[in-house]
């Protein structure tokens, strides 16, 4: 899976110091590439020693989706016109 290496939305629950700590997100709702993971809660979510990956991809007109999972090196997240979006999606 995909790592997430930074996350900017620090308003996420998963979210601590710019590292996401989910197991794993899915990114998009078949056209945008948000991130569909984010919640916001004063309850932390996910594992302090796990650094969050993406597990499924929902925008099949990014070019590192292949079979709807996330073939990227590495991904970041951050906002896009104030939605938490995958910054590392990339049209095809």
């Amino acid at each position: 899976m995909s790592r997430i290496t930074n996350c900017s939305v620090d308003e996420c629950s998963y979210n601590t110091n710019q590292t996401c700590h989910a197991r794993a997100i899915t990114v998009g709702d078949g056209v945008h590439a948000r991130c569909d993971t984010f919640f916001k809660n004063s309850l932390f979510g996910g594992t302090k020693d796990q650094i969050g990956s993406v597990g499924a991809c929902k925008v099949p007109s990014c070019r590192y989706n292949e079979n709807l999972e996330c073939q990227a090196e590495a991904v970041q997240v951050g906002y896009h016109m104030d939605q938490p979006d995958c910054m590392t999606f990339t049209k095809r």
